[in-house]
């Protein structure tokens, strides 16, 4: 299989289209993410079973066909742990990815670890040891060496082959139809996520009265534009917690303004004025029409709430040990309390439950039910057992 660097636009979109014939490629990036709004797309690669290539996005500018290929319902793209493959497509393209396949979510459904690294995934699908990494590699730098070059092929060559072991697997164990909605519940939480507002990760939000978000909120914005029209990380414009603490005090003066810690630093102080504009925009905002800050994660109303929780952790880290599917991957501890809620409390409001939902319902959900409503016991059966809960119907079910 030929490896090469392709740097010709009319190369790459014939190798596009020779990927589109084949159906099915692997596909895997490298970037770098300190330095700019958006993290810099520095080299894509690519493999086919006949082709294995490298395109430098300095030579070739226009990406449209890789795109297109990523948003054509009948070419499969491979990744492994592709959030940063998804977001590249979402925003250089406006599009979501149609038919992609992340092995590292495909794994999780094949055993308990996950997520993966690249290297260990190989090892125990492929049996295969990949050589050593390029971890310190300033990507944008040109030329690439050739050790580089190989280094990224490496991270791409083995995908297509991971994913049909993987697929046969899955198949197999009736598993394939999980792995296919879980790759496009990926999709469409990281569309969800880039579709939030600049203040969404602020952090204690809760804590604020109505004008300190509604300050919060201008002052993220503020940054989030700024940054981008000068290309800069958001958080290197000003830190969220500076955001945060600069809502809650609102100074009026520059002399107030440096006197916030940490904040008398050369790179802020030049934006002092836009700063303190935001803050007066805020000020004039009528009482009536401040925005409502979001609320709390909600507490436990019930004193057992918690402790039912832990319940079903256990009876759910359990159940995945024996049916050989990664506990991390199914449901989280605020997974478990979303349903006792729902369940036992009758607390309708919002989604329902992501454990009784899909796959994960099919697996598990009527199971934890079943336990808070005593129809299942559990018990130990052999304490040496990497799974040792036993559950049994009670009698009164039988």
């Amino acid at each position: 299989m030929p490896e090469r660097l392709i740097v010709d636009q009319a190369e790459f979109d014939a190798f596009c289209e020779h990927a589109r014939a084949k159906r099915i490629v692997a596909f895997d990036s490298e970037f770098v993410a300190e330095y700019t709004y958006s993290p810099e797309l520095c080299l894509l690669q690519f493999a086919t079973d006949e082709r294995l290539v490298g395109v430098d996005p300095y030579k070739v500018q226009n990406l449209s066909a890789w795109w297109d290929v990523m948003a054509d319902p009948d070419v499969t793209v491979v990744v492994h742990g592709g959030q940063a493959e998804i977001r590249f497509c979402l925003e250089l393209s406006g599009r979501k990815p149609v038919n992609l396949v992340d092995v590292q979510l495909a794994e999780g459904l094949r055993g308990r670890s996950y997520p993966l690294a690249f290297d260990s995934l190989v090892a125990r699908v492929l049996g295969q040891r990949m050589k050593g990494k390029e971890t310190r590699t300033d990507w944008r730098q040109r030329p690439l060496s050739a050790k580089q070059i190989e280094y990224a092929l490496d991270d791409v060559e083995p995908l297509l082959r991971l994913w049909d072991t993987q697929r046969k697997g899955l198949d197999k164990r009736g598993r394939l139809e999980w792995a296919i909605a879980e790759f496009a519940r990926m999709i469409e939480d990281i569309a969800a996520d880039m579709q939030r507002p600049a203040w969404h990760r602020l952090p204690s939000l809760h804590r604020l009265s109505p004008r300190e978000f509604a300050a919060a909120m201008e002052l993220a914005t503020w940054r989030e534009n700024e940054a981008k029209s000068k290309n800069r990380p958001v958080r290197k414009m000003l830190r969220d917690d500076l955001v945060v603490e600069l809502a809650r005090r609102q100074p009026k003066t520059i002399v107030d303004l440096a006197a916030t810690r940490d904040m008398n630093r050369g790179d802020y102080r030049r934006y002092f004025e836009d700063m303190l504009a935001c803050l007066d925009r805020v000020r004039e905002i009528p009482k009536a029409e401040l925005p409502k800050p979001p609320e709390a994660d909600r507490p436990d109303t019930n004193p057992d709430e918690h402790v039912l929780g832990q319940l079903l952790g256990i009876a759910l880290s359990s159940l995945c040990a024996e049916k050989d599917v990664a506990r991390t991957l199914v449901g989280t501890s605020a997974d478990l309390r979303h349903l006792v809620r729902w369940h036992l409390y009758g607390e309708k409001d919002g989604d329902t439950p992501k454990l009784a939902r899909g796959w994960r319902a099919e697996l598990c959900g009527d199971l934890l039910t079943d336990v808070m409503d005593g129809k299942i016991a559990m018990r130990v059966a052999d304490p040496n057992s990497d799974h040792p809960l036993v559950f049994e119907r009670s009698e009164r079910e039988e």
